[in-house]
């Protein structure tokens, strides 16, 4: 039977909670500097951004005609005082060195000019910028400024600013509240915030659903008294129990049996545990938040989780995005994988750029997990030196090949006007035809293999722009 949606979902992909779309850069990551807190620049209403070296960090915005300039000052003494500018060009932005001593470097290349792509890595010194051409903005304004006051709750990612300011709110209620994600994403975390944030006088009391036998969970959740079966040599209050006042997060819930469902089930509807060998059952005050990487909607569909459970507890359903869909964050979870590790000791830490091109390169299909054991180990093999390219995994510094991109390579020299006129509009019919050669040669009038000659020559992937 369909089971009515009564639950409240949260999900960055989800349109209706965003307002409109921007492009936006984002101050990656300080090689020198790893523990610095990243920036998130708004590139809506700007004409151009210049880049260059300073003492310190910062970013002012100058008036330049119609638009405004934004100057970005960076403390990285291997980049030039005028090291390159971006410019908005047509429906896109382009990216020009300056003519700097260490050059300017998009994706691990070296170039003079080239029109960015949306996920384009920039290197400018030791200094990592990303750029993004089309953010999803929630309706609010953006939050420039970085909270890191909750472990797990921080990002840069706007749309994910406005998710986690939901679960804030939520947190502060009673409601039971699911996690889903993907191994690895930080579902506990997220969950330990939110009983942070809730004010709960109780503990926090974590139990991994997948990780006990079947037979096992109804004595380890619910507890038991001294001979309820053979081996109960004492009372046991259960996990439960001594969650009282407090929270219980269960992880892996989709990995309940039937029978342990139905028994989780009565103590959500009764508020009230019965313990092994007991009659008499105990009342409860325990929040319930729980965590799977599986599909519960498909669970109940197909008749593997029961739908009522679902719906108690999932009065509230948070989604975390994988690692690979949150490169902005990149830098900001370094930072604090480094603190986690190395303590005091952390701001003492470099890595080179090579290292840091490769951490952002890498796809990370175990997520956060993979990215906290990576840098565990690169901080044990660098002995306190600056981490390397050889003190990270093979198969992170060899990442398999990634998705096409719209600009395969770096342009070996700056584009004239009419040039950067001409690759505009066919970016414009290329994103018109969904990438269709042919549909753009008819509308210009000119033979295909012409059209094909300016791709390679402006290196542009079709591909990318197909729908």
């Amino acid at each position: 039977m369909a089971w009515p949606d009564s639950t409240i979902s949260i999900d960055i992909d989800n349109p209706a909670l965003l307002e409109s779309t921007a492009p936006c850069l984002f101050l990656a990551f300080q090689c020198d500097r790893p523990t610095a807190p990243p920036q998130r620049y708004l590139l809506d209403g700007l004409g151009a951004v210049e880049f260059g070296r300073s003492h310190e960090r910062g970013a002012e915005e100058v008036a330049e005609g119609n638009s405004a300039r934004l100057c970005v000052r960076i403390p990285d003494p291997t980049m030039s005082s005028v090291h390159a500018e971006l410019r908005r060009a047509g429906g896109g932005w382009d990216l020009t060195d300056a003519g700097s001593k260490n050059g300017t470097l998009v994706n691990g290349k070296r170039c003079a000019s080239r029109l960015l792509a949306d996920g384009d890595l920039i290197e400018m010194g030791r200094t990592l910028f990303l750029f993004r051409r089309a953010i999803a903005v929630p309706s609010q304004s953006l939050h420039e400024t970085l909270d890191r006051s909750i472990p797990g709750m921080a990002t840069l990612i706007p749309a994910l600013v406005s998710e986690f300011d939901r679960v804030r709110a939520v947190a502060k209620g009673s409601i039971n509240v699911t996690i889903v994600g993907e191994s690895g994403t930080g579902k506990e975390l997220l969950a330990g915030a939110i009983h942070r944030l809730s004010g709960r006088a109780g503990a926090f009391v974590a139990f991994n659903c997948g990780a006990v036998p079947p037979n096992l969970i109804a004595s380890e959740l619910f507890g038991y008294r001294k001979g309820a079966f053979s081996g109960a040599e004492e009372d046991r209050p259960g996990l439960i129990r001594s969650a009282e006042g407090g929270t219980l997060f269960l992880d892996e819930v989709g990995e309940l049996a039937p029978e342990s469902q139905v028994a989780l089930l009565r103590v959500l509807q009764e508020r009230e545990v019965l313990p092994l060998g007991t009659t008499r059952p105990i009342k409860v005050n325990v929040r319930f938040l729980s965590a799977t990487s599986r599909d519960l909607l498909e669970a109940v569909a197909s008749g593997r989780f029961r739908p009522d459970l679902h719906a108690r507890l999932a009065a509230f359903t948070c989604r975390l995005p994988p690692l690979a869909r949150r490169r902005e964050d990149m830098g900001l979870i370094v930072a604090e994988l480094l603190r986690r590790h190395a303590g005091e000791t952390a701001q003492l830490i470099t890595i080179a750029v090579e290292a840091a091109r490769a951490l952002w390169s890498y796809p990370w299909p175990g997520n956060v997990r993979e990215l906290d054991n990576c840098v565990s180990a690169a901080l044990l093999l660098a002995r306190g030196g600056r981490i390397g390219l050889a003190h990270l995994p093979p198969e992170v510094r060899s990442p398999p090949e990634s998705e096409p991109s719209r600009s395969t390579g770096p342009l070996q020299r700056p584009l004239t006007q009419t040039q950067v006129q001409r690759r505009d509009r066919l970016v414009a019919l290329l994103e018109a035809h969904g990438g269709n050669v042919s549909a753009v040669a008819r509308e210009l009038g000119k033979e295909r293999v012409q059209v094909q000659r300016w791709v390679k020559r402006f290196e542009l992937d079709p591909r990318s722009f197909r729908r």
